[in-house]
């Protein structure tokens, strides 16, 4: 026969559903999502497309104050292509300096991409483009960082929009014509 140690704290779904809402309506800080997602350059757009989940679900994701399973964690982390620790909130810690550096550097190959689109002169894009290859000498991966957004969210050409996602139906557009 079992004995059962009345001593022991037992800890009920309850009782930890209340201590995790607690801690996420107190504004405490989880996790900095956001804010690397930002000095990395990705958008919200680009993160839904890695991770598989729709824009809403991820702007809830990243609130600072979201408590969230070990696996969307992870999903975030292989989006953003920073360890993991980096996302993980300790208190009076500032982001490791090869993130920092990490997302300057991809701010500044997206500004060198921008005045290269931009350029009028030829000597200006040429120096766009010296400066792009001597950013991609130290970091190699920066040769798919495009430029700033001027408008919008831009795709590439191999890029399909939402449109594809769903049936457009022809019914009207065969054998009709208007007015008749």
């Amino acid at each position: 026969m079992a004995t059962v140690d009345m001593s022991a704290p037992v800890v009920t779904t309850a009782v930890v559903s209340a201590a995790a809402a607690v801690a996420t309506t107190s504004g405490r800080r989880m996790h900095r999502i956001r804010t690397v997602r930002r000095l990395q350059g990705v958008s919200l757009r680009s993160a839904a497309r890695q991770i598989g989940l729709d824009v809403r679900k991820l702007r809830a994701q990243e609130q600072e104050s979201a408590d969230l399973h070990l696996s969307d964690l992870y999903k975030w982390q292989k989006a953003l292509d920073v360890p993991v620790t980096e996302l993980l909130v300790e208190p009076d810690t500032q982001l490791s300096r090869p993130v920092l550096e990490r997302a300057r550097m991809i701010r500044l190959m997206k500004t060198a991409q921008a005045i290269l689109e931009r350029a009028n002169s030829t000597s200006i894009r040429r120096m766009a483009q010296m400066l792009i290859t001597q950013l991609m000498e130290i970091m190699p991966e920066l040769e798919n960082v495009g430029a700033w957004h001027s408008v919008g969210q831009r795709r590439s050409l191999s890029e399909l929009g939402r449109i594809v996602e769903r049936a457009v139906s022809t019914e009207g557009l065969h054998g009709s014509h208007y007015g008749e």
